[in-house]
């Protein structure tokens, strides 16, 4: 019996002292979801990963803004979205103390402007989308100069900038003409 003893109090504490101080936790822990708006680009890529439903992106083209959100408490924190964003604007934090009073307090949103169209004027993707794609061209090697030149059509949405490529050729396209209507 005196044995015994000896080997619990060489052993030590078995539990933490959890609510009177802090828990440590391990790396690679995936807690509550961190998001940056000044990094995101409003790609949605994270929106289309998340199995849970909890990142969910809404477009309203009459406002020309696109809305993004995180319902942390659908999330599942999987890391997914963490994955596949390009800019790592979001990523997984060690905290996991995420109790709130109010469930609005559970929501993360931002609002991105949609960048219109210089030929139909129609809202088509974020503004941070285009400059991202630039200066990702910048970064490639391209000097800033051409890349400036590249801007109209960065500024362009397909429908129109594929209308315009196709009315520069000397062939048109028959199935282009058939199938769309002149607005």
């Amino acid at each position: 019996m005196l044995k015994l003893f000896k080997t619990i109090l060489k052993a030590g504490e078995p539990t933490v002292k959890y609510p009177f101080k802090p828990l440590d936790v391990c790396p690679g822990f995936r807690g509550k979801p961190e998001y940056d708006p000044e990094q995101c680009i409003a790609c949605g890529a994270c929106t289309v990963a998340c199995p849970a439903n909890a990142l969910t992106m809404e477009t309203h083209l009459q406002s020309g803004e696109r809305i993004w959100q995180l319902f942390i408490g659908r999330c599942i924190f999987c890391g997914r979205c963490e994955e596949v964003c390009p800019t790592r604007a979001i990523v997984l934090s060690p905290e996991f103390e995420m109790a709130v009073t109010r469930k609005p307090d559970l929501y993360v949103k931002a609002t991105f402007q949609l960048q219109s169209c210089r030929s139909c004027h129609r809202p088509f993707t974020p503004v941070k989308s285009v400059e991202y794609a630039m200066a990702l061209l910048i970064q490639s090697g391209v000097d800033a100069a051409s890349v400036e030149e590249m801007r109209p059509k960065f500024e362009t949405c397909p429908r129109c900038r594929r209308r315009d490529d196709l009315s520069h050729h000397e062939h048109q396209n028959l199935s282009y003409h058939v199938g769309e209507k002149n607005q």
